[in-house]
């Protein structure tokens, strides 16, 4: 998308909408990315320029191979983050969701591609829950080392 966070939150609530109510209609984009719907309008046709969407008015919205590709990216970032948010600094989920859409635009994919990899790393290498967390945990609530080794 060339780094553009409106693109990227049109194309990720597209694919949100798509997977939750299996179509994309203006009144409900406008409605999650809290902006008009005649604004929508105007940046569908700006994706549609670019090959991501497929619209015309008062037709359908459809993603294009192109478009879910990128889209599907976006919002594997977003989960990514939320998750490393929510799992690893124990963020409540309703900050960490918001927090993730405002951080996956600016981390360099370097530095993305290993939050991803930390968290499979939790998740293949670890049956229970790492004991670190317990202590990161107890460290967070209480501004100190546990005692526990």
């Amino acid at each position: 998308m060339g780094g553009s966070k409106r693109g990227e939150d049109y194309l990720k609530a597209m694919l949100i909408l798509e997977r939750e109510k299996g179509y994309i209609r203006i009144t409900d984009l406008a409605h999650r990315l809290k902006v008009k719907p005649a604004s929508v309008v105007e940046y569908l046709e700006k994706l549609a320029m670019k090959g991501f969407v497929e619209y015309e008015k008062r037709e359908r919205i459809k993603l294009t191979e192109k478009g879910r590709k990128l889209a599907e990216k976006i919002y594997r970032r977003h989960i990514a983050i939320r998750d490393f948010l929510k799992k690893i600094l124990m963020i409540p989920e309703d900050i960490a969701e918001k927090d993730a859409c405002y951080i996956e635009h600016g981390l360099s994919n370097e530095t993305m591609d290993r939050v991803v990899q930390f968290l499979e790393f939790l998740d293949k290498c670890f049956k229970e829950k790492p004991k670190f967390l317990e202590h990161l945990k107890y460290y967070y609530e209480y501004n100190r080392c546990s005692e526990k080794p």
